[in-house]
């Protein structure tokens, strides 16, 4: 597992993709996250951006995950597929890749954010409450983005439709009486936004329902890519 992960991330670096994200990163970085929060709301205002990055770079993480899956020649999958001594092995493998990818992007991301939270006043329980918000939030963009990977949809444009789609109904359900089937991306901005006390103890049910979630697409995601492999 270990040595497909790695295998898996090493291509993906080497193929130079791992720059579109990385791109996107930085300037988001550059052009809304270096100026920090000021006057009497900064506190909470900096606790608001865990919300607001974690709502920014889910589409990036999924975006990124899909990458990452695709990178692999046809041919190098097959291989990759045979040498693994278990399927689930190999299956498992390109999604723990893409995740493990997006915590460094989401670890590069929140650089900012938790320097100006520190500075800011912002309790170090809510710092991290943030920071694991984000990794949960980057889990769940993992699965949805693995949902559209080549082994799944193998048309391009129809791959890049369903991610889009994804995304967009991830947003709209969140804000219909359906969020309990979509990823609770209202929920965590009203509760990132109402600073750092609400956003602490929100973050249980928040949590739970990512966990939730994310596991069933992933089950489900295992379940439909084993068959094809």
């Amino acid at each position: 597992m270990i040595a497909l992960v790695r295998f898996q991330v090493s291509g993906y670096v080497r193929s130079l993709r791992v720059l579109h994200p990385l791109i996107v990163v930085l300037l988001f970085m550059a052009l809304v996250l270096l100026q920090g929060p000021s006057g009497d709301d900064a506190r909470r205002l900096a606790a608001g951006t865990f919300g607001d990055v974690a709502a920014f770079a889910f589409p990036v993480w999924a975006w990124t995950a899909r990458a990452l899956l695709d990178t692999q020649p046809d041919e190098q999958r097959a291989l990759s597929a045979t040498a693994a001594r278990y399927r689930p092995v190999f299956v498992l493998a390109g999604p723990l890749a893409a995740y493990a990818v997006n915590l460094c992007l989401a670890g590069l991301v929140l650089v900012a954010p938790v320097a100006q939270a520190l500075a800011a006043g912002v309790g170090g329980t809510a710092v991290v409450t943030g920071v694991a918000l984000n990794a949960l939030v980057a889990a769940a963009a993992t699965v949805l983005g693995v949902w559209t990977s080549r082994a799944i949809i193998p048309d391009p444009g129809l791959s890049v439709l369903m991610l889009l789609g994804g995304v967009t109904a991830a947003l709209l359900l969140s804000l219909s009486p359906l969020s309990w089937a979509a990823v609770p991306m209202v929920e965590w901005l009203r509760a990132a936004q109402d600073g750092p006390e609400a956003l602490v103890s929100a973050f249980p049910g928040l949590a739970l329902h990512l966990v939730l979630w994310s596991a069933v697409l992933g089950i489900a995601y295992a379940a439909t890519a084993r068959n094809r492999v």
